[in-house]
Parts: C-alpha cells; structure tokens; sequence
C-alpha cells in the first residue's frame, strides 16, 4: 500500500448539500428558502440587532458617562518614586532607558506623594504646584515642557 492509494472508509465522509443547483438535486427551485417572504428574497432579512420592533438590547442598557475624544492621559509618577530611582535627572529620555515608560511619546505628570530629599533635575509634561515646591526646596530644578 502507498500514500497515493489510501481512500476513507466508505460512509465516514458525507457529501456536501449543493442548494440552489436544479429541481433535480432536491433542493433547487426555491433553494430551501420556502416561497415569499422577507427571507426567501435577495438581500432579505433584518439587520444586526434587530429583535421585531422591541427595543433592541443596545437601546435598553442605560448609558452612562461620557468619554472625551480630547482627554490626555498621563503617566503618573510620585515623589517617593524618584527618590528610588538612582539617576538624578528626570526626562522622557531617562525614563524611557530605565523601562519606566513605554516610549518618549508618553505625557509625563509628577505628583506630590511621599517626600524627596535629593536634588533632582526634572523635565517633564506637567508638575503638580506640591511637588514642584518640594524639589525646588531641595536646590532641584523643574522645567514643563
């Protein structure tokens, strides 16, 4: 026996219903669509979501909130944070070396928790006015960009 003379046992693989193929075949003529009707034409039946002309589930579910199209968001990283870090100056640049963020495109906001007691060198998209204070009263500088 070869590969090329192997065949499936007999009833283990079922033809294929061919519909719409002649009268002859059993399911020609109407092509097991019935006659008239909304289904039985071209085009026919009713879109997605549609339940009869009762309100439709996504009609049903209330709707709350509302989401910005123009909302930026940031990444946010605390005081307590940059007193572990061991580089002294703060940049999309460092940042993104030092796996903190994803890429240098990322909107950067440094908030007030925890306390900072090295001077540090800070550029990033925004401050918060606590935060600013307390790196500028370690002799540190801020800059926004």
């Amino acid at each position: 026996m070869k590969l090329h003379e192997l065949k499936a046992t007999t009833g283990s693989r079922k033809k294929e219903t061919r519909i719409g193929r002649g009268t002859g075949s059993g399911k020609g003529k109407t092509a097991t669509r019935g006659h008239k009707g909304q289904n039985s034409r071209s085009g026919g039946g009713t879109r997605p979501g549609f339940e009869g002309g009762q309100t439709p589930l996504f009609r049903r579910i209330p709707k709350i909130g509302f989401n910005s199209h123009n909302q930026k968001e940031y990444v946010l990283i605390n005081l307590d944070q940059i007193e572990k870090f061991t580089f002294d100056e703060i940049n999309h640049q460092t940042l993104v070396e030092n796996k903190i963020i994803k890429n240098d495109k990322v909107l950067v906001k440094i908030l007030a928790k925890g306390t900072l007691t090295k001077k540090v060198k800070v550029k990033v998209n925004k401050v918060s006015q606590s935060s600013k204070a307390m790196i500028e009263k370690n002799g540190g500088t801020v800059e926004v960009i």
